[in-house]
């Protein structure tokens, strides 16, 4: 293989690395899509959806910074940065939609009322949330977490792929940056849709009782949560 092949390839395999390493790229979407009772069709448009200015944002600073002739510790510094601003805006909001989740649940907890009518007396059970859900069901349509998501992943950088500008810019060749971003960008999406559909379809499979599936929104939230964790505090 030639210097563009080798590059190329090692571009694809540390696209694979980067976005399998990287708890951030599927396991929100699967918590949220699965918490929300998205289909999977609908998980994988909001995974693509974010995935394209995940990558996008990274390639044009990358862009900006060979016009401008930035140095790469410059531009893996503006990466860093935008890493840890990342980092802490999925765990605040992991931990607001945590937080709202076990409200939900305890609105949702049913419980028995007495009913008497002359000498019948009966009970039944129904939940302080029931009689609202009509207005839920209108704006679930259009929840505001897909633009949330879209907004932390667009702060996200793709750090790998910084370096992987500099051969071909340094050989003048606009051609092969192109390609190194085409290739960076279509391996991480691809990557990120089949852990996404496979976790997805991995979580249909798990048949949980009624009290665990009320949790479901506190359980996505916590695990948006330690996803920030991960990236602010272990650097993943």
């Amino acid at each position: 293989m030639n210097e563009a092949q080798i590059l190329l390839v090692t571009t694809a395999s540390i696209a694979f690395l980067h976005t399998i390493l990287g708890p951030d790229h599927y396991v929100v979407f699967t918590a949220m899509g699965k918490a929300r009772g998205w289909g999977l069709s609908r998980t994988l448009r909001v995974t693509l959806f974010c995935g394209i200015g995940h990558v996008l944002s990274s390639v044009l600073i990358g862009a900006i910074g060979l016009v401008l002739g930035a140095q790469l510790a410059s531009l893996i510094e503006i990466e860093s940065m935008r890493g840890d601003l990342a980092g802490w805006a999925l765990l605040a909001f992991g931990l607001m939609y945590f937080a709202w989740g076990l409200r939900k649940a305890g609105r949702d907890r049913s419980h028995s009322h007495l009913h008497s009518h002359g000498e019948v007396v009966h009970d039944h059970e129904h939940d302080h949330h029931a009689e609202h859900m009509h207005v839920h069901d209108q704006h679930a349509r259009h929840s505001l977490t897909p633009w949330a998501i879209f907004i932390i992943l667009v702060l996200g950088p793709c750090e790998a792929l910084i370096p992987l500008f500099m051969y071909p810019a340094a050989q003048q060749s606009t051609g092969l940056v192109i390609t190194v971003a085409l290739v960076f960008g279509f391996v991480t999406l691809a990557t990120m849709l089949a852990a996404v559909a496979i976790s997805s379809m991995a979580l249909d499979r798990v048949r949980l009782p009624v009290a665990g599936r009320r949790y479901a929104h506190a359980v996505a939230g916590a695990s948006v949560a330690l996803c920030g964790v991960a990236i602010s505090f272990i650097g993943i």
